[in-house]
């Protein structure tokens, strides 16, 4: 699918690697609905970009918050052939820590934006996309899941939100496999230390610090890194299945 055909529902798309695929998409020409609770940072986006963007705060663990936007979408741009799921939040936490047990519903929290949000968001959409045209390559849509290297290589604290990333791999292929009847390719991006707000209250030498420990480039990732790795899996007609690491070549240590 060329980027600039896309027609992309973008969830957490207001900011980091978000707005960054954001950003490309409608730079290349594509279109991009924003899914976020963040509505002055949405409202923000949509001003700047113009016509080519629509921002609708959403909850992606809220069945009709999500079906609601995605017609909204549908109505302005005619219809969505693209997904691209950034919508999650990191929270650490210890199975037994100095403030006691692991709370259960930090853990169900996680598990419920992270995963269970981009599965709300897959399937809707999914729902949506089969009633494309195909393009000359068969295709009907596109969908791109954000995990992360904890997926792989969790760290202490890190229970929930590993989990949560692992459910994202483990559940690529078998959507892919289903969706390619339809002709939609299923993807997952496993970024490693990139410089998203998350990072934003840390010391500029924390960072720094941070980025000596990926091998190369031996520094924190940038969100339009990611965003070039999202267009080339649009584009690569091949790519199914999968997910690509996207990580400098870190591995994690324990803590």
């Amino acid at each position: 699918m060329e980027i600039k055909e896309t027609i992309a529902v973008v969830s957490g798309g207001a900011s980091g690697l978000g707005e960054a695929t954001v950003r490309n998409i409608v730079q290349k020409g594509g279109k991009a609905l924003i899914l976020d609770l963040s509505e002055e940072r949405g409202k923000r986006l949509e001003s700047e970009l113009g016509k080519r963007v629509l921002f609708v705060k959403t909850d992606v663990t809220n069945e009709q918050n999500i079906a609601s936007a995605l017609q909204q979408g549908i109505s302005v741009f005619g219809s969505i052939n693209t997904v691209i799921n950034c919508a999650g939040i990191a929270t650490g936490e210890k199975i037994l820590g100095r403030q006691g047990v692991h709370r259960l519903d930090t853990f169900s929290r996680v598990i419920s934006i992270n995963l269970v949000g981009s599965f709300n968001v897959i399937r809707l959409a999914a729902e949506k996309m089969v009633n494309n045209e195909q393009n000359k390559a068969g295709e009907r849509g596109v969908i791109i899941n954000t995990a992360s290297v904890a997926a792989f290589e969790g760290q202490i604290g890190q229970a929930a939100y590993s989990a949560s990333k692992g459910g994202i791999v483990a559940m690529t292929l078998p959507i892919a496999r289903e969706l390619a009847a339809f002709g939609i390719r299923v993807m997952a991006i496993a970024p490693g230390l990139f410089h998203t707000p998350m990072f934003d209250t840390l010391p500029e030498q924390a960072r720094l610090s941070l980025g000596k420990i990926v091998p190369f480039p031996s520094r924190l990732g940038e969100p339009h890194e990611y965003a070039m790795l999202v267009e080339s899996i649009l584009e690569n007609p091949m790519l199914n299945g999968e997910t690509i690491r996207l990580d400098g070549g870190i591995r994690m240590q324990p803590k």
